[in-house]
């Protein structure tokens, strides 16, 4: 099956519609090259949906997705060409990919950022692990946040998800104060 089949839900859909509306206005004053959506619609169809309308898409993969490294073996010589390599354990990501860690109190941050393949998207994706630690009691929470733009750095992608949840936190506060 070809993974860069557009197929839209009727909610994708209608989000294309929005979205084509809306970029046809913006692309007058502004240029928009990244679009950020919720955990929702952190799949394949998004992605493509995005690169259609000539933009990236930010979003958040589930906590138990399926990232592999790239395969960088050499070629066996017969059947098709490896492409997955190493499939990442959360419990244990490989230090290469750290880029920082910091800690705050009894909380340790560490950000992990790698070019990583999902068995059911089509391309590469620029992939930003963001592990927390309790000191004291040792759990361990993780996120992971994915952009369609191989070139965006784990500061920005973190930074424009990030600005994804301030807008909907004003709208909360806009629905308490005006109904």
């Amino acid at each position: 099956k070809d993974k860069n089949e557009l197929k839209l839900s009727d909610e994708l859909v209608r989000i294309n519609e929005l979205l084509t509306a809306l970029l046809k206005l913006l692309r007058m004053f502004v240029r928009v090259k990244y679009l950020a959506l919720d955990g929702h619609f952190g799949h394949p169809q998004a992605v493509l949906m995005a690169q259609q309308n000539d933009l990236q898409l930010i979003s958040k993969l589930r906590k138990d997705a399926a990232l592999y490294e790239p395969y960088d073996g050499e070629y066996s010589g017969c059947g098709p060409k490896r492409k997955y390599g190493a499939r990442l354990t959360y419990a244990q990501l490989p230090t290469q990919y750290l880029q920082q860690s910091e800690t705050q109190g009894d909380l340790c941050t560490q950000y992990y950022q790698g070019l990583f393949l999902h068995p059911e998207f089509g391309q590469a994706l620029n992939v930003v692990i963001i592990v927390k630690t309790n000191v004291q009691t040792h759990k361990v929470g993780h996120v992971i946040l994915f952009s369609s733009a191989a070139e965006l750095g784990w500061e920005k992608l973190v930074d424009y998800y990030s600005l994804r949840f301030q807008i909907e936190f004003n709208f909360r506060d806009a629905k308490q104060h005006f109904g």
